[in-house]
């Protein structure tokens, strides 16, 4: 048996606004320059001629790398006041 007076009830459309969003435009902008700065120290890395040991790839491009994880972790954690 269908009640033939309950009415198909669509749910509101609810629309995305600045508040309801998780992130904002800041931290795309840092989540975009922490992943530049670790292709930058993949690149440093990389490279078949030199030695293995020198200062670019041994410290210069781990140091890039490791800073660049801690920019994104930051940009995923930043909150306008």
């Amino acid at each position: 048996m269908k009640n033939k007076n309950l009415k198909s009830v669509a749910p509101e459309e609810k629309k995305n606004t600045p508040a309801d969003l998780i992130f904002n435009k800041e931290n795309y902008v840092l989540i975009a320059i922490s992943m530049a700065m670790v292709i930058l120290g993949f690149v440093l890395m990389s490279g078949k001629t030199g030695d293995i040991y020198d200062f670019r790839r041994a410290t210069l491009a781990p140091i890039i790398v490791i800073l660049g994880f801690g920019v994104g972790i930051a940009a995923i954690f930043y909150r306008k006041k």
